[in-house]
């Protein structure tokens, strides 16, 4: 028999099931039983069956892609995220379409076109802008497709979302390192217009102010979440004349950035100069000293953002509003007790 002969009706006698339920198997796999679908699968693959991807959107008036609007493709902590959201897709039978934005509006909303001209059935987002627009004054729920965002705050509590809690994380890294008997804290933050940047400074004060420190206005400093500009950043702080004894960097990037210019200058890690990051990416445990950070769970923010746009896309209601995953402080060897001078 010949590829391009073989349907669905094939199928199902082969595997001794109805029709339906390899249509099933095919769009919504986790409606069957682990048996049945193991039985179908393995069928489907050695017939070389593909689904006639053009002939289902005719016929369901849906396209089987998702678009993900993300503003770098290149960053560590959204490629985490994709990988499982790809798998999830791929499972349900939906295919990812990657709009690297490069942070600019127009290309924000070019993405989003796709599922308003029917090229996408719904959208991930990883900025906390809306791509679409919207009338202030209607409800937001019949403006937009399914969509749910990725680890950004977007201010809105009718958009599902999910992500770690950021206030809690930067507040309990710098609670460590006040445990450490730190108490000159640098922070280099994010820019000052991505919402989870902001939020790791709220959770950065509130340690501060609990711990009765003095809020230095010269130890906070603002990166953009690259290697380099975390050596920028960590080369005006040793300028100061009370240098810091720990720098907690908003992103793992930028720490390792720090780390490097340190160890250029001669400044031994935790002894002289304690570092702490954020995101725990691949490379945090294999740069020497390893880097202490706080761990975001990226592949299973990835799956809860897929599982939520699926239950979207067929039909289900999903609570909207802030979903928060558990973070967890990775120690390593990068931090330590403050040095006594």
């Amino acid at each position: 028999m010949f590829v391009a002969t073989v349907g669905i009706k094939d199928i199902a006698t082969l595997a001794k099931v109805s029709p339906a339920t390899v249509s099933r198997v095919l769009s919504s796999p986790e409606l069957v039983s682990k048996k049945t679908l193991n039985k179908v699968k393995k069928i489907i693959d050695e017939m070389g069956y593909r689904p006639n991807r053009i002939g289902a959107s005719l016929r369901t008036r849906k396209s089987g892609n998702i678009v993900a609007i993300i503003p770098d493709i290149t960053n560590p902590v959204n490629a985490g995220i994709i990988r499982a959201i790809e798998q999830g897709a791929q499972s349900a039978g939906y295919s990812i379409l990657l709009g690297d934005t490069q942070g600019l509006v127009e290309r924000e909303r070019h993405y989003a076109d796709l599922v308003t001209s029917g090229q996408a059935d719904g959208v991930l987002l990883f900025c906390s802008r809306m791509p679409f627009r919207i009338d202030p004054t209607l409800p937001l729920s019949g403006q937009i497709p399914p969509m749910v965002n990725a680890n950004e705050n977007m201010g809105n509590d009718e958009i599902v979302q999910v992500a770690v809690d950021n206030v809690a994380a930067a507040k309990a890294a710098v609670d460590y390192l006040v445990a450490q008997g730190h108490k000159r804290i640098a922070a280099i933050t994010g820019p000052d217009d991505i919402p989870s940047s902001n939020e790791r400074l709220q959770g950065y004060f509130a340690a501060l102010e609990e711990a009765g420190l003095v809020l230095d206005p010269d130890l906070q400093i603002a990166g953009t979440y690259t290697v380099d500009s975390g050596v920028n950043c960590a080369e005006k702080l040793l300028l100061l004349r009370k240098r810091p004894t720990a720098i907690f960097c908003f992103n793992d990037e930028m720490a390792i950035g720090v780390m490097k210019l340190l160890k250029k200058q001669g400044f031994l890690i935790p002894e002289d100069v304690s570092v702490m990051g954020f995101d725990d990416i691949h490379y945090a445990e294999y740069v020497t000293p390893a880097l202490s950070t706080v761990h975001q769970p990226l592949k299973e923010i990835g799956t809860a953002c897929i599982n939520l746009l699926l239950e979207q896309l067929r039909g289900n209601h999903v609570p909207p509003g802030r979903q928060f995953l558990p973070f967890e402080l990775k120690l390593r060897a990068s931090t330590g007790p403050a040095p006594h001078f």
